[in-house]
This record gives structure tokens, sequence and C-alpha cells, in this order.
């Protein structure tokens, strides 16, 4: 299979970059897939494709830029040219730009696609039905809200097209059924992008490092972590140092900046800017507990998945998405109550002060993460693709019931 991956891919600050480095690792070693067409966006940095071991070729294509009305049609262009085989879109809704009409065309790629009948699969990280536009950083309008709603349902339309939309969580494939009366919507789990070997528990000499890691200023919000950690040092002689691990959120440029002023008062206080894929196993392999502080949802959450791989406890806001992904994927974590400092505080000092609590932790979430790394997750993008082939062969509509049948067969 020649297979075309539509994402943006390091050193692109694009959203889902770090996503789409991990699915061109793990297809390149699947044996069904004879070569890959990276169809990234453009960086002046050449791309990141320094793997270990053997793997199938990879062709880099960069026919996109962020915000570029033309997307649409250079993509179209790349793939008439390339003509591979199959194609796998990594999207969510700002994907292609935070500007509406590059974002919204964009969106339109996997309907086209799937009209030049290669098998398509759009793996959708976020549905605009799950999103709170305010705190996401869309608008706060109530109007405007309405229209964003109108717009994203449309676009979901365009999405939908693909043979497969792939969701992450199990609540988005009822809500899409639902509400668009689709058959082709598919549960294929984020995965965990690394599964390194198990690592040793204890921690390193020094500060007790309490990190956040992402793109922050939106829905996550680093106030609510330091103030949590200075409401902690008020009451105890613990030795913490907060590290604030990333950049800015493509839609509040300048917010760590003002972050740092903001609180330079604070001791044992570090941002980190951008971490390069070679530094995260630093990042996190320092880290005593990784907080979530955020305060509203948008998808399966990367980092979560990260903190299992490199075997780290977790604090985790009470919400709907993560309180999902928590259960269904058995992770476990100290709950705390969204946007609340002394919440947050009991829930990182429980953490920090019992060392077998926060052990047991950790533990259970590198198991959780072992439990679907990415190469089996590819491996089921692979059978489904396989199971399209098979259905439009015998001309019948794609339908993931009959096809869940036939992925059992594939898999067999």
């Amino acid at each position: 299979m020649k297979l075309a991956i539509v994402t943006a891919y390091p050193p692109s600050k694009v959203t889902l970059t770090e996503y789409g480095y991990y699915l061109v690792k793990h297809f390149r070693l699947q044996e069904e897939v004879t070569e890959i067409i990276l169809m990234t966006d453009k960086t002046e940095e050449p791309k990141d494709l320094s793997f270990e071991g053997e793997g199938c070729k990879i062709t880099v294509s960069e026919c996109w830029d962020f915000n570029s009305y033309w997307n649409l049609l250079t993509v179209n262009k790349s793939i008439s040219i390339h003509k591979p085989d199959a194609v796998l879109f990594n999207l969510q809704f700002l994907k292609f730009g935070d500007k509406k009409i590059p974002a919204a065309l964009g969106l339109m790629l996997p309907y086209a696609t799937k009209f030049k009948g290669i098998p398509t699969i759009s793996l959708l990280h976020n549905i605009l039905e799950q999103v709170d536009l305010d705190s996401a950083g869309f608008t706060k309008s109530k109007i405007l809200q309405k229209v964003y709603g109108f717009i994203g349902t449309t676009l979901t339309k365009f999405v939908l097209a693909s043979d497969i939309l792939a969701v992450t969580i199990s609540k988005y494939v009822t809500i899409l059924e639902e509400k668009y009366k689709a058959k082709n919507i598919a549960l294929i789990p984020h995965g965990s992008f690394e599964t390194p070997p198990e690592p040793d528990f204890s921690l390193p000499a020094g500060p007790k490092q309490v990190m956040a890691f992402g793109k922050f200023g939106t829905y996550k919000k680093v106030e609510v972590l330091i103030e949590a950690v200075e409401v902690i040092r008020n009451r105890s002689n613990e030795d913490i140092e907060i590290v604030i691990a990333g950049t800015d959120s493509p839609n509040t440029p300048g917010y760590l900046k003002k972050m740092e002023e903001v609180y330079s008062h604070v001791p044992q206080i570090r941002f980190t800017g951008y971490v390069a894929e070679e530094d995260v196993p630093v990042i996190f392999g320092q880290s005593t507990v990784v907080v979530f502080p955020y305060t509203s949802t948008t998808g399966s959450s990367g980092v979560l998945h990260q903190a299992g791989s490199y075997g780290k406890a977790v604090a985790l806001p009470d919400l709907g998405d993560l309180s999902v992904l928590v259960q269904e994927e058995g992770y476990r974590g100290e709950f705390f109550l969204p946007e609340n400092k002394a919440s947050l505080a009991d829930a990182i000092e429980k953490i920090l002060t019992d060392d077998a609590y926060r052990t047991e932790l950790a533990k259970t979430n590198y198991e959780a993460a072992c439990s679907l790394p990415m190469s089996t997750i590819t491996q089921m993008y692979l059978d489904y693709f396989k199971a399209i082939q098979v259905q439009k062969s015998k001309g019948e509509i794609i339908d993931v019931n009959a096809i869940g049948l036939t992925h059992e067969k594939v898999k067999a």
C-alpha cells in the first residue's frame, strides 16, 4: 500500500504535529506499507525523519501552508501527482488555519479525496459539538457561537464524506451517529506515542517537579497551577519546582510571556518554551507529577498518553472527555475541580507527599499506555483501509458495522 498521510509535521508548530510524527514513525514499520507520502505543511527547516531501524520509503510533499487559501488545490494537486492507494487525514477544526475561510477550505479535502475514488480515512481529534467555544479561544459571543455551530455542522458533513471518520472517544461516536445519522464512524483509540522499557519510578534528586505540558492560553491555563503550588508552599516544607513546558496556543500569542511577567516574583518556576522531540523524554522523566490545568477539553489527550508512556502520576480536572478517557483506557489520576486552586493544591500535594500512591498511579498509567501502542493503532487503520477496498470492490456503501466483521477477519 502506498499511503498518503496529510498532517502537520515537525519542525512545524501547527497543531497535531507530534501526533503526525508518531503516525509516520509507526506506519513506516508496517509490512503492508510500501511507501508513505508525507503531505505536510511547509517549514524552513527540513522535516524530522531521523528514525532508527529499517522502514519503508518516505516521500515528503510540502504542499500546504497554515492559513493559506490555496490548500484545497495544492493538496489535491499533490495527491494527483503521487497517486496514493489510500489517504489518511490527521485533523482537527483549526488544522489548516485559525482564520475561518482557510480552516474551512482545508476541511473540505476529505470530500475532494473521496470524490477521486481513493480510500479515505479522516481522524478527527475533536468535534465541535463537544468544544467550549469560549474557553477554547474561539469567541465569547453567544450569537457568534451559534454561527460557529452552524459552520461546524456543515464542515463536519464534509469530513463525514470520508469513507471512514475515525474518532478517539466512544462518546464522539454516539454523538455523530445520532446527529448526522452516519454509519461510517469508527472508534480508533488515540494510542501511546512510545512504550519505553518500564521506567525507574523513583524520583531524581533535587526539587520535586510539578509539570504542565502543551500549548497554553485558551483552555490550558497556567495561573491555577502556579497559585496551587504557592498554596502548598505556604503550608508545607515541600521543595517544589514548577515547570511550564510548551508554547502559546495559536489563538493566544504572548500568553506565556505575560505569565512570566505576572509571576516573576514566584520562586523556582521555569518556562521551557518549545520542547524538541528528543527532549520530551527528559522533561517527563524529571517530573514528579504531570498536571492538566484545563478549563475544558477538546478531545483525547496526547499529554495523558505521554505521561503514561513515561510512567508518571497525573493530576486531572474532573471534566467530560478526560474522565471518559481515563475510564475507557485504564488510566488513573488524582482529580480536582477545574479552575479551583485549593482543589488542585490538594490533588498535587497528595501525590507529592505519598510516594507509594504516586508510584501506584505511575505504574497503572504505564500499563495503560503499553496496552495501546501506536503499532496497534496503525495496524487498525490499515485493516480498515483494506476493508474499505473490499467493500468498494463489491460496490457496497461503507458501513462500519459491516467493516467491523471484516475487520476481525482481516486481523485474524
